[in-house]
């Protein structure tokens, strides 16, 4: 494909998922909720991946490979982040959010919820989904050894990601463990293993497709995603809650390691 024709590609598919994107911004104002967009954000990097595929002539098994892989992450980490969404209601994250920008610009609820969540997850959606957009691309060269280095640790992060999340998911099911912090299994090396994980699937990803030339330009993916996940809405964010919630966060702040798994500091 020439320059001009990924251009294309890519313009299409962000059209698509904007498009998609205000649809289901349609069902947040009746439901008066923009919570659900968590659950969205996976399937509409797989949607991506899918409308990429009939529209380029790549590598069979680099396209299968890499539709394979995030079709795993996505149908899981949706149905984990659905059901959480179903059984807690709204996040609170997300009504701070939008009601901090309806009193400060005052601004209804639908035009708060398209112009400052909806959209913008269209756009970062899109832009995180460029290896699996651009890795689809070239007919050269095969799989090679990058690639499968890609492909394991792209497996590693689901398997990391979901076993925190099953871990979290079992730590709070149980009523002795209100108000505490889990620091056992993977969250005794790493205060977010579920955005370890995360970032270890989309750097495979990249690995996946940087083996093409077009594929080698998505880095901007894993990287955006990486600082967002470290610097942005996701540590940060998450810890700024739950340090107003459990009084010992701050101890477990202090031993464990905030991304990268590390051995816990000894007191």
């Amino acid at each position: 494909m020439s320059i001009t024709d990924i251009a294309g590609l890519l313009g299409l598919n962000l059209l698509l998922i904007v498009g998609v994107m205000t649809a289901l911004w349609t069902l947040a104002v009746r439901l008066k909720d923009v919570s659900f967009i968590d659950a969205v954000w996976p399937m509409a990097m797989l949607l991506l991946a899918l409308a990429t595929w009939p529209r380029t002539d790549g590598d069979m098994a680099r396209k299968a490979l890499l539709l394979t892989l995030v079709a795993v992450w996505a149908l899981r980490l949706g149905w984990h982040l659905l059901r959480r969404w179903r059984a807690q209601g709204a996040d609170g994250r997300y009504v701070v959010l939008v009601e901090r920008i309806e009193q400060k610009r005052g601004w209804s609820f639908p035009c708060t919820a398209l112009v400052f969540v909806f959209l913008p997850q269209a756009v970062l959606a899109w832009l995180t989904s460029l290896p699996v957009q651009l890795g689809q691309v070239a007919a050269q060269p095969a799989l090679g050894w990058l690639a499968w280095a890609g492909a394991g640790l792209a497996v590693v992060g689901i398997v990391f990601e979901s076993l925190g999340d099953a871990q979290l998911a079992a730590f709070k099911r149980d009523p002795a463990n209100r108000g505490k912090v889990l620091d056992t299994g993977l969250w005794r090396y790493t205060r977010h293993p579920n955005y370890f994980g995360d970032a270890c699937v989309w750097w495979g990803l990249y690995l996946i497709a940087a083996e093409t030339g077009p594929g080698l330009w998505s880095i901007a993916g894993p990287l955006f995603l990486t600082w967002t996940l470290t610097r942005w809405s996701g540590i940060g964010v998450t810890e700024k809650a739950i340090h107003k919630s459990r009084p010992g966060y701050a101890d477990y702040v202090n031993r464990t390691s905030a991304f990268i798994p590390w051995p816990p500091k000894r007191a």
